[in-house]
């Protein structure tokens, strides 16, 4: 049968049984060439089981979770625990490409200065906490805007054809009562308060940049440091404290993400 009616003869039982010819790349158009950039809030610090890099990836956060509960090509996971804007631009954006069609990144808790301001506060005075909490939030505000933009800029410049998705960061606390021991219900306000700020300029410049941006504060609810049943780790945790534990990741990001991206 000549090419061209056996082509007419497809498009006509088409029409007639109510289907749509697909072309046979569209199976392959389908999957992700997925690449997952970030901090220790991406890596799965907190969440345990470990790879033997410094980087403290574990196959228990969101984005490996993803990547197997999706029909994904291909999967990179160079994020890594510590990481500021610098490095993400200096080693991680590297394994971007042309054929990258999906990038997740949470970054900028590190560049405000999360660990000496969570330490500030666990460990100090109240006068101490609120200085530490009013630096991070001034140079969130006033610098982190411009290292954001470089890093979404290079993301875009080395992945043109992909969705940039920005994730936010939890509020860590419940603001309750937490025993005699822990934090002030005042400490733990203003240190949610911070993290309202934080993410408000991310969610700003991921906008600007023509990223999509998930809010995982609402996910996180009802499940921060002092809740029942806690999703992010108290300062028992040492390098793990204030991250995601293993259901964190999954019904805190992982789900946030999926309602964001499917």
């Amino acid at each position: 049968m000549p090419r061209r009616v056996r082509t007419a003869l497809v498009a006509f039982l088409a029409t007639v049984l109510g289907v749509v010819a697909v072309p046979a790349t569209a199976a392959q158009a389908a999957g992700e060439n997925y690449v997952a950039l970030g901090d220790s809030y991406s890596s799965g610090v907190g969440a345990g089981s470990y790879d033997l890099s410094t980087c403290l990836r574990s196959q228990k956060s969101y984005a490996p979770l993803w990547a197997a509960a999706h029909s994904v090509t291909s999967f990179r996971f160079p994020a890594c625990g510590g990481a500021v804007t610098a490095d993400v631009l200096n080693d991680q954006v590297g394994a971007l490409s042309s054929s990258t069609t999906l990038v997740t990144i949470t970054i900028g808790g590190n560049d405000a200065g999360f660990a000496d301001v969570m330490s500030g506060c666990r460990f100090g005075s109240t006068s101490s906490c609120e200085s530490a909490v009013a630096g991070a939030k001034a140079f969130a505000t006033s610098t982190l805007p411009a290292r954001l933009d470089a890093t979404y800029a290079a993301i875009r410049g080395r992945a043109p054809n992909a969705r940039l998705v920005v994730l936010g960061y939890p509020r860590l606390f419940e603001t309750g009562w937490c025993g005699l021991l822990a934090m002030s219900s005042y400490k733990r306000t203003i240190l949610n308060q911070a993290a309202d700020v934080l993410d408000g300029v991310i969610a700003d410049r991921a906008a600007a940049a023509g990223g999509t941006y998930v809010d995982a504060r609402p996910f996180f609810a009802g499940h921060g440091v002092c809740a029942a049943s806690p999703w992010i780790r108290d300062v028992t945790g040492v390098i793990e404290a204030y991250h995601p534990n293993a259901d964190g990741y999954r019904y805190g990001y992982l789900a946030a993400l999926t309602a964001a991206i499917g």
